[in-house]
């Protein structure tokens, strides 16, 4: 196991940036929903710019565990890890299957999911001794 947060790939920068920006698409599709409006390119983009962060953020997690890290759950951190580079293409889904304002609320709520997914990750890396 690696020490707490000095190794690990899934704190720093991305996932900062992830995170801020799931709430940046959250926020906007909250005055949207608010406003009875559908999803909007704008939500939509922000869903495929989170899901290519995510998915970055994904690619390092496993190359550290290829390189030898090892998260402190490895079952937890990979069911997390799974769990959050799904979650943006299903609310795309969900929302393009209801083009209405409770289409927007899929997506904010997601959108606030996703931020406690990755803190959750990052927890899951950074136990030690269970």
């Amino acid at each position: 196991m690696t020490s707490a947060a000095a190794g690990s790939p899934v704190d720093g920068l991305l996932a900062t940036a992830s995170i801020v920006l799931s709430l940046l698409v959250a926020v906007w599709a909250l005055v949207a929903a608010v406003r009875h409006r559908p999803p909007d390119r704008v939500q939509y983009a922000g869903l495929a710019v989170l899901e290519v962060l995510l998915l970055v953020l994904g690619v390092l997690a496993l190359v550290a565990v290829g390189g030898g890290d090892r998260p402190g759950e490895p079952g937890a951190f990979f069911g997390y890890l799974v769990t959050l580079v799904c979650l943006p293409p299903l609310a795309w889904v969900l929302a393009r299957m209801e083009p209405t304002r409770w289409g927007s609320a899929i997506v904010c709520a997601v959108c606030l999911v996703t931020p406690v997914v990755v803190v959750r990750l990052q927890q899951t890396w950074e136990v030690l001794g269970g």
